[in-house]
């Protein structure tokens, strides 16, 4: 956003000027330093939308309903039709409210305000924040109308126009962004209130809706800067260079003000401040400053505002910085600690001398700080005594002595056997003999040296004759020291059915066969038969029932009901649908998908029928764009459109379109109900070509007959009245006195029964 700014001499001229001419000015912010809010207009807070005060606006208030053509509400939300979806600009506010504003078709006041407690002889800015609330992409698209916004400041009597500005076309974006606005001016001798008012410059229509949020009424002065005389206004100095002194300046830009009278202040933590006595000069000299201190200057034009806070404004701040120095560090004996002004900080230097290094393992170092240097001390272990296959090795690594070797194993040894170590020769000796074995043992004996008792052991049992089948003999074999075994058991059947299985008869010495067959299944249905499966040893049941599935698709008018019925091609069925009911048929009166099952115990059947509802359709709006009529429906529907009740259309724009009083038809093409609407069609051309082609050759006016009074009045751009007709259709050519007037913007006023139309058209040559 670009501000411009307007200077105290300038607002003076300007504020005459405006006396004797309505002419719009520039708006501008204070250019120079501002006082603290005198007025502030933010709307306050709450989830429920509120009207404004009785005499604030001339337009309607729309409850919690859309805000139509010139209505407003006072909401925490702009949630309406298809505007940007913003909350309001104040900031930490919980659902902040905001003025929201759908414009009227006319040029009009839409917020009035009284400020009170002006001064007198005192600049003052007037700002507030705006935001399009039309999207460039919407459902007006890229025609939708800017808004345009005018302040107004008028004295208490509304009879003189102090200043005013307009912000000039404002049109959306695809960014939901606040804009600031503002106004300068100067109240006059004896002046302590003013009128605010907002004015709507653009027509109404599709687009020109806009919020406002956040208007403020504040003192303006010069821009004041402080400073050392060195174009510095502030300075930071450690404590160690206190006490400080110095002379400080208040130098304005004289941009506003003409003269200034000053009060001094100071300040330990730049937001409380306290006025210094008789320190009412442009200068002032600060003396023995020892802690942070800030200082600024009240201002004012007059001597009598000096005292008056909403008539002051303030000087730049002058900062005096005091960082504390902290106390001199604790330092080793090495180290040496050096104080800076400039950092306001110390510096320690210096390093502990390096460790010694080649130590032996069994030394240590400890830092001696009475020598400051390191001290070495320990002394190598004693070499340990060995034994004679041990070897005492110094390991540096863990400092420590090592003993290797190992006393060689002493042998396993038989029970007859002893051993004895010998310490010379550093080996185990080993004597003794072990007992001989006896002979002559039978096949199954054995003989095994029992350790125990040092002595053989004879064992074994002649092996026992094992037990055999029917058609088995036995015979003992010395030489292999075994039972054998001979005989050969009968050889098993074979070609048993699935279900048969043998089991040999010890008693008879013979195999014999069991098993049945297993019974066939019975209850089958009539579609199921069996085979014996030998693989599995089962009977195995066969067929699937026989379903057919099928689907019909009805419609059913709304209010109305409808009978479906299931036909089949199977004999003397039965029936069972999803609502419960036996009978062929059903009457519904209500939309879904309905299932009936059909069958005779053997064939069955199953029909779907879903069926859709046709609703009435309900009107929402009908609505002109240019010289279309759009229709807007609550509901969703296959329906046709018509504005004479002969010809249909599927599409709900009807597009040029002569203005008139029209009935709107809908219907449905599958139901018989048809729903009308009266709708007065007007709207204004948006330019005309004089050329004589039949096509937009004049600007129309041609609804006199609908309303009991009507008038029309066409004006140049400097109000010049150029064609006129009342209770009449009316037809202009684009001459005045018959003379062809040239290419340009020309103004219409149209009267329609007491209602006012007012906008512009172009003439194109």
């Amino acid at each position: 956003m670009r501000k411009s700014f307007i200077s105290l001499k300038v607002v003076i001229i300007f504020c005459i000027i405006f006396a004797f001419k309505t002419a719009n000015a520039q708006l501008g912010f204070c250019q120079g330093n501002s006082g603290d809010p005198i007025f502030t207009e933010t709307f306050g807070t709450g989830a429920q939308n509120i009207a404004l005060p009785a005499g604030t606006t001339t337009y309607s208030y729309a409850g919690n309903q859309n805000p139509n053509d010139g209505f407003y509400t006072v909401s925490s939300t702009s949630n309406y039709f298809d505007w940007f979806t913003v909350t309001d600009h104040t900031e930490n506010d919980t659902n902040g409210r905001m003025l929201i504003v759908n414009s009227s078709f006319s040029a009009g006041e839409f917020y009035k305000t009284t400020i009170n407690g002006l001064c007198e002889n005192t600049t003052y800015e007037f700002s507030s924040w705006l935001v399009n609330l039309t999207p460039p992409n919407g459902f007006c698209g890229a025609g939708a109308i800017p808004i345009n916004v005018s302040f107004e400041i008028w004295d208490t009597t509304e009879t003189t126009l102090l200043a005013s500005g307009t912000t000039g076309n404002i049109f959306g974006t695809t960014a939901t962004d606040w804009n600031q606005y503002a106004l300068v001016f100067q109240s006059t001798i004896g002046q302590t209130s003013v009128v605010l008012k907002m004015i709507n410059n653009a027509p109404g229509g599709c687009g020109n809706d806009l919020a406002i949020d956040d208007i403020v009424f504040k003192s303006c002065g010069d821009s004041i800067d402080v400073n050392d005389g060195t174009s510095s206004n502030s300075v930071t100095l450690c404590s160690t260079q206190t006490p400080y002194s110095e002379i400080i300046t208040a130098a304005p830009d004289n941009v506003v003000f003409n003269d200034h009278f000053y009060q001094w202040q100071f300040s330990t933590d730049n937001l409380n401040w306290v006025d210094i006595p008789s320190e009412t000069s442009a200068s002032i000299s600060v003396i023995d400053i020892i802690t942070t201190t800030y200082y600024r200057a009240k201002v004012a034009e007059y001597p009598s505002n000096l005292n008056n806070n909403d008539c002051i404004t303030f000087s730049d701040v002058y900062e005096i910085i005091i960082n504390q120095a902290p106390p001199e560090p604790a330092t080793e004996c090495w180290e040496t600690a050096t104080f800076s002004d400039l950092t306001c900080s110390w510096t320690i230097t210096g390093s502990q001398p390096l460790a010694p290094t080649n130590l032996e393992c069994w030394q240590s170092v400890i830092f001696n700080n009475s020598t400051c240097d390191w001290d070495v001390t320990g002394v190598q272990p004693v070499e340990p005594t060995t034994e004679c296959w041990e070897l005492a090795t110094f390991n540096t690594v863990s400092c420590v002595w090592e003993v290797s070797g190992t006393q060689p194993i002493q042998p396993t040894i038989e029970c007859w056997e002893t051993t004895t170590f010998n310490n010379i020769t550093c080996v185990w000796d080993i004597t003794g003999t072990q007992p001989n074995e006896p002979i002559d043992l039978e096949c199954w004996q054995t003989a095994a040296f029992d350790e125990t008792i040092c002595d053989w052991e004879i064992t074994g049992e002649q092996p026992e004759e094992p037990i055999v089948a029917c058609w088995q003999t036995t015979v003992f074999n010395s030489s292999a020291c075994v039972w054998e075994v001979s005989g050969t058991q009968p050889v098993q059947p074979t070609n048993l059915e699935c279900w048969q299985s043998t089991t040999f008869n010890d008693l008879v010495c013979e195999w014999e066969i069991i098993g049945e067959q297993p019974n066939a299944p019975v209850d089958l249905f009539c579609w199921q038969t069996t085979a014996f499966n030998s693989s599995i040893c089962e009977w195995e049941i066969l067929g699937e029932q026989p379903l057919v599935y099928s689907e019909e698709f009805l419609f059913l008018c709304e209010d109305e009901t409808i009978e479906i019925e299931a036909i089949s091609t199977i004999d003397n069925p039965s029936y069972l649908w999803s609502s419960g009911e036996i009978t062929s048929s059903i009457i519904i009166d209500s939309e879904g998908i309905y299932t009936v099952e059909v069958t005779d115990g053997c064939l069955t059947e199953i029909i779907n029928f879903i069926v859709t509802l046709i609703e009435i359709p309900q009107i929402e709006s009908v609505s002109s764009d240019g010289s279309s009529i759009i229709v807007s429906l609550i509901n969703d529907g296959d329906y046709v459109y018509s504005i004479d009740g002969i010809n249909y259309q599927y599409t709900n724009s009807f597009g040029n379109v002569q203005s008139e009083l029209y009935t709107i038809y809908i219907k449905s093409n599958s139901c018989d109900f048809v729903v009308t609407q009266e709708y007065f069609h007007f709207y204004t051309q948006k330019f005309i070509t004089p050329n004589g082609d039949g096509i937009n050759d004049v600007f129309i006016f041609n609804v006199a007959q609908y309303f009991a009074t009507s008038e029309v009045s066409i004006f140049d751009r400097y109000g010049k009245l150029l064609y006129s007709v009342k209770n009449s259709n009316g037809f202009w050519d684009g001459t005045f006195n018959n003379a062809k007037l040239p290419t340009s913007d020309y103004w219409y006023r149209i009267v329609l029964d007491d209602k006012k139309y007012v906008g512009h058209f172009t003439l194109k040559r």
